[in-house]
């Protein structure tokens, strides 16, 4: 059994990576296609050993496709994905459009995957941010093990979060910084090379930004929404792969050994925790890896039952593009893609 697939905005730095790992990962694909706004018709991107000439979203029939894979801005998933859902496929969406909505399901497999059983309400699924991804995955087996009570969250995430206009100011800004200075700030509100910006995203009124508050919702609808969460972003200059420093308190005792061995044995994680100078992983490490890394594992003494955690994943692959694909896997194993 294979699929006709699309790939919308296959053009940008998702969508790219959406089609690599498809690739990657053998999904059964009997058609792909490549789909993008206008000024973007007729640019090639691979798909393996393909080349293929981006569509024009606005003139294609998506009755044609079993399945869609968009990575795209919010207000354009809005206007699009419910039309799209409409004509048959089933809409895996990485924007925050959908995350939500309760008649969507918010999918991490390695989590929450029976939840793909009720797409059909909308033939939507939604993709978590990329910072919740990587964290529920970690958060997820030591939930069901000892029960959180309360997690802080500081996260260290990449320029590549912020799209390929983040990347470019990066090192555009790193290369000339020592020549004829840095490049005035045009992606991100101050200079990004050799500094750190505690502000992701867009201030509410409570004095967070639209970006913390993501993680602590879309953690309640996938795991618990009892769970007390509190986070604060931070975008600092690497190019890929975004870190967190976790501090979790539990209702029930639970030690670093325990979670380390617990950890070990959880589906998308791989730990690399050994107390020397080089016994943890770094973002750089990380990229182009499927897994969530965790590393760092220790008792936190201030409180009655808590550790902390080292966490770090590609943020384009399973923050992103992987997490999207391996939603699609799900949906193909449980024989949920209507062709």
């Amino acid at each position: 059994m294979s699929y006709r697939v699309a790939v919308v905005g296959a053009t940008g730095n998702v969508g790219r990576e959406m089609l690599n790992i498809l690739e990657e990962v053998e999904f059964p694909i009997s058609k792909i296609h490549a789909l993008a706004s206008r000024k973007s018709i007729g640019v090639e991107v691979s798909f393996g050993e393909q080349i293929v000439r981006c569509e024009d979203i606005e003139q294609f029939d998506f009755s044609k496709v079993d399945l869609v894979l968009m990575s795209v801005s919010g207000s354009f998933s809005k206007e699009w994905s419910p039309k799209i859902g409409a004509a048959g496929p089933i809409v895996i969406d990485n924007s925050s459009a959908f995350r939500m909505d309760p008649d969507v399901p918010l999918v991490v497999p390695e989590v929450n995957p029976d939840d793909v059983e009720w797409a059909d309400r909308k033939n939507i699924i939604a993709n978590p941010n990329c910072s919740t991804a990587q964290l529920v995955v970690a958060l997820k087996p030591l939930h069901e093990r000892a029960r959180i009570k309360r997690v802080v969250v500081s996260t260290y995430q990449s320029v590549s979060g912020a799209g390929k206009e983040g990347m470019d100011e990066l090192f555009d800004q790193t290369k000339n910084v020592f020549v004829l200075g840095a490049t005035p700030p045009k992606k991100f509100p101050k200079q990004i090379a050799f500094n750190v910006i505690p502000f992701i995203g867009s201030f509410n009124d409570d004095g967070y930004t639209d970006e913390e508050a993501k993680m602590w919702n879309e953690t309640h609808k996938m795991i618990d929404p009892d769970i007390k969460l509190t986070v604060t972003c931070v975008r600092v200059p690497v190019m890929v792969g975004h870190s967190e420093a976790v501090n979790i308190e539990f209702h029930e005792p639970l030690d670093a050994d325990e979670a380390r061995d617990l950890l070990r044995e959880s589906p998308g994680l791989i730990v690399i925790d050994q107390r020397n100078d080089k016994g943890y992983i770094t973002p750089k490490e990380a990229q182009g890896e499927f897994p969530v890394f965790v590393s760092r594992i220790r008792n936190d003494p201030t409180v009655e039952h808590g550790i902390n955690l080292w966490v770090v994943a590609d943020n384009l692959r399973k923050g992103a593009a992987l997490n999207a694909v391996q939603i699609a896997q799900l949906l193909h194993e449980r024989d949920l893609i209507k062709r």
